[in-house]
């Protein structure tokens, strides 16, 4: 059997060091690095806004602009959610009870169908909400994260907007004979992905909140913009944002088959979305194949959990471009590509002249 040669080798080690490495510390700091994707990813987004202002204004006054514009925004959405979590709030009291009746009743028909007596499923409840305790301390601890987080990102925008032009410089550096195409293909990639994302999940809140209120769920509208928004996380999404109002379903009414319509409504808005809204609005801005996606999302979660599922996609579209401008790692293109590949055509055998 023919041994890889020495070189090849030290190769394949380099690389595997360098990939723990650069694993331990996506990890280790973590805390620091996500407010600094997320501000680097909104400030390729801003800055054709800030470029434009700053012809009429100063390069300061330009992206303080813009950045007050982007905090408005998030201002609205922000008094959007918290009035609907008011009206909601407002209604646990009644929603309570009935969470008690349905206790009640499976509580009735476990011991009778499965036999399950009243002790065990008592220990079954302390230990779910042993749990749920552990998770809600740790919400806890992801909430002051949040006040974090929204203090930190408008402070690394401002700079990486004030700075972009060093940042420039750098590259130039490193690469001083290059164009730096994929400098501006990773811009537009970005750009048309947000911006296509945000469309996307108008969408579907909109046509979630439509089939909730048809059905006469409540909060129908929250629960309906919430999984929009969770549309944002590929394939796991559409699954948490069904959830709590089907679960709401079965508590308020007195037929599972409106929980079964909260299924159905999000099970159809999530095929228009796979099917047509997102190839018609994001087109092929990052051709990314179902399995790079799912082997992303699951090692992005991993790493940096809820934040890192959300980076997952566009990360990799980044990867895919940085790939395909290097001549030795362009092949992991195709694995990570959506594109169809050209078969190969077998020539065809002619029978020999008789």
């Amino acid at each position: 059997m023919q041994s890889l040669p020495s070189t090849n080798l030290d190769k394949i080690y380099k690389s595997l060091v360098i990939l723990a490495i650069t694993l331990a510390v996506l990890i280790l700091i973590k805390d620091i690095l996500v407010p600094i994707a997320f501000a680097a990813l909104f400030s390729v987004v801003l800055l054709p806004l800030t470029k434009r202002l700053e012809k009429k204004a100063g390069k300061i006054l330009a992206i303080i602009v813009v950045l007050l514009i982007s905090l408005l925004v998030v201002g609205v959405v922000s008094w959007f959610i918290i009035s609907q979590l008011s009206s909601l709030v407002a209604s646990l009291p009644g929603i309570e009870l009935k969470f008690y009746g349905l206790i009640n009743r499976i509580s009735e028909t476990l011991n009778q169908e499965f036999k399950i007596s009243s002790e065990e499923q008592m220990q079954l409840m302390k230990e779910g909400l042993r749990n749920l305790s552990t998770y809600a301390s740790g919400l806890l601890l992801s909430t002051s994260y949040l006040i974090y987080f929204f203090v930190q990102v408008p402070i690394y925008i401002f700079l990486f907007l004030y700075y972009r032009n060093r940042f420039k410089d750098f590259l130039y550096q490193f690469y001083p004979a290059s164009d730096l195409k994929w400098k501006d293909e990773i811009q537009q990639v970005v750009r048309g992905y947000i911006s296509g994302l945000t469309i996307v999940v108008l969408i579907a809140g909109v046509l979630n909140s439509t089939g909730l209120l048809l059905l006469g769920i409540d909060h129908a509208i929250f629960f309906g913009f919430l999984s929009g928004v969770l549309t944002m996380i590929p394939y796991v999404g559409i699954t948490i944002g069904a959830t709590l109002p089907t679960l709401l379903a079965l508590v308020t009414k007195d037929s599972i088959w409106y929980a079964v319509g909260v299924i159905g409504v999000h099970g159809f808005v999530q095929f228009l979305e796979g099917n047509f809204i997102t190839p018609k609005v994001t087109g092929s801005r990052i051709s990314i194949n179902a399995l790079a996606a799912v082997i992303a999302l699951l090692l992005a979660g991993k790493i940096w959990g809820i934040a890192g599922m959300i980076l997952a996609v566009p990360a990799v579209g980044i990867l895919k471009i940085v790939l395909n401008y290097s001549p030795s790692l362009k092949p992991f293109v195709v694995l990570l590509g959506d594109e169809i590949q050209p078969q190969e055509h077998t020539p065809s055998i002619q029978p020999p002249e008789t």
